[in-house]
């Protein structure tokens, strides 16, 4: 590959729709983690309890809530 194909608007489009994917699997990986963590307290069954559902609906969009405010006040500052 030669240096002039790493202008290539097609190419550096690739790149950040690879990156914007990497980034979405880490934050679904790390969201995961947190709330399976704090929301799942009994054995494994074949269906969640009421209460581990409702905890992990309500983890997962304050994750990402959190997750968005974060950003916001990254970019905001720059």
């Amino acid at each position: 590959m030669d240096a002039s194909a790493l202008n290539d608007p097609r190419l550096k489009a690739l790149i950040e729709e690879e990156r914007t994917k990497a980034l979405t699997n880490e934050f679904v990986a790390k969201m995961t983690d947190v709330c399976w963590d704090k929301c799942i307290t009994g054995s494994i069954g074949s269906s969640f309890s009421r209460s581990e559902a409702s905890c992990l609906s309500n983890c997962a969009k304050r994750y990402a809530e959190l997750k968005m405010l974060t950003m916001q006040k990254l970019t905001s500052s720059r």
